[in-house]
C-alpha cells in the first residue's frame, strides 16, 4: 500500500492545484498535488490528493493538517485508499 499518497477532503471551493501544493510543501517534497474537479463544470469537488516523495513527509502532513481550518472549513487528511474497481467497467446505462 502506498502511504505517500494522501486524501485531502473538505477543501474550500476556491482552492486550486497550486494552492494545495503550497499548503503542503512545508512537510517535504511533493510529487503531485491535484484538486478533483467536475468534468462538466470544471468546479472543485471539494477534495484532492497530495503525493509526497516519502512516507515520513506524508505522516507529518497527516499529523499537522488533519482538522486544520482554512476558510472556515476543517480539513480531513488521511492516507488515500485505492479506488475500488467497478464491476461493470465504469459503464452506466441510461435508466
Amino acid at each position: 500500500m502506498d502511504n505517500k499518497k494522501l486524501f485531502v477532503g473538505n477543501l474550500p471551493w476556491s482552492l486550486n492545484n497550486d494552492s494545495l501544493r503550497e499548503m503542503f510543501a512545508q512537510f517535504g517534497e511533493i510529487v503531485e498535488a491535484i484538486v478533483i474537479t467536475d468534468r462538466m463544470s470544471g468546479r472543485s469537488k471539494g477534495f484532492g490528493f497530495v503525493t509526497f516523495a516519502n512516507e515520513e513527509s506524508a505522516k507529518k502532513a497527516i499529523e499537522q493538517m488533519s482538522e486544520f481550518e482554512i476558510e472556515g472549513r476543517k480539513l480531513v487528511v488521511n492516507v488515500a485508499r485505492p479506488r475500488e474497481a467497478s464491476r461493470n467497467g465504469g459503464f452506466r446505462p441510461n435508466r
